[in-house]
């Protein structure tokens, strides 16, 4: 036992040593990631790339990066990867920031921020759209087997305070990878755009992708200013309508279903209730029989008396008889 002590110190001492050169040095430093770029790659939506620094350490370590956004709203998240997509409104602008990481059991290691921005776009202000809402409606297509429900897009917005009279708007949605320019228009009374209308779209009726909407404008007299918005279509005004085969199909069989219920139901009533209430026999004289045979009997009683009495007054009055003879 006292020789096994020594020699457990010593391979705890040597686990120690080998952890120590497993883990990366505390004082290790990290460098900022280079070429941090912002691409705008469609409606309402931006790739972020960056390149690791080339003059980096490397000691077989696993590097992440750490991406914050600044505006137009805040986020934070970690990635391994050097790019990373994102979609937001960009009318107000967008910033972001990107570091190197290394986390380890003891602390987190970062390098400096490199950051990127992009401006908002130009414009006067007041005169973008205001009160801009999107409805979608679900509408079932029989002529297409591969998508069965048909999506229309229906938007409409104010008129920007500031903006010029002859003013004209314009409107994009984009779904996924696909991007759209209107096509029919309502129209105020001076003739600008405020409404717009697409009776059928690329938008999935299940889909959980965000819906990106652009509305920007041109005038003689200003730059308008664009306005973007994003809409999640489980929160949007959708009015699903199945195909008529489909609800002719369930109809009948909910009626069918229906009326075997209801047979079941008034079988097992009529069923229960001859158990519950068992037929009781007929007795052998009914109530009215009974009835008959008291006024039969009482009948016979009374005549019987009428025949006596008539039996001895007949006899007194012919022997009163005889004897006047």
């Amino acid at each position: 036992m006292i020789i096994m002590a020594p020699v457990l110190l010593i391979l705890l001492g040597a686990t120690e040593i080998l952890q120590a050169d497993l883990l990366p040095d505390d004082k290790i430093s990290l460098l900022p990631p280079v070429n941090f770029t912002i691409k705008v790659t469609g409606l309402a939506q931006v790739l972020l790339r960056w390149e690791p620094n080339p003059d980096q350490e490397q000691r077989n370590v696993n590097l992440e990066y750490q991406v914050k956004i600044h505006a137009p709203k805040e986020d934070d998240y970690e990635t391994r990867i050097t790019e990373s997509k994102c979609v937001t409104i960009l009318h107000k602008g967008f910033s972001a920031s990107v570091r190197t990481i290394l986390q380890n059991d003891h602390s987190l290691l970062a390098s400096s921020w490199a950051s990127a921005e992009l401006h908002a776009p130009p414009g006067s202000p007041g005169t973008s759209v205001v009160n801009l809402t999107c409805t979608t409606n679900t509408t079932a297509d029989n002529y297409s087997h591969l998508r069965p429900y048909q999506v229309s897009l229906h938007c409409t917005w104010l008129v920007g305070t500031d903006a010029p009279e002859d003013t004209q708007y314009f409107l994009y949605y984009r779904y996924g990878s696909r991007t759209e320019e209107c096509q029919e228009y309502s129209k105020d009374s001076m003739g600008r755009n405020i409404a717009c209308w697409f009776p059928r779209t690329f938008i999935h009726s299940r889909g959980r992708d965000w819906l990106a909407v652009l509305v920007n404008g041109s005038s003689k007299h200003s730059a308008i200013k664009p306005f973007d918005e994003l809409f999640a279509l489980h929160a949007i005004g959708k009015d699903e309508h199945k195909p008529l085969r489909q609800w002719f199909l369930i109809v009948l069989m909910a009626t069918i279903c229906f009326i075997l219920l209801i047979l079941l139901l008034i079988c097992r009533i009529c069923h229960l209730w001859i158990k519950l209430f068992p037929p009781i026999p007929a007795p052998k004289s009914n109530i009215k029989d009974l009835f008959v045979t008291a006024n039969y009997e009482k009948a016979g009683s009374v005549e019987t008396e009428i025949e006596v009495i008539s039996y001895i007054e007949k006899p007194g009055v012919e022997t009163l008889e005889d004897s006047v003879f």
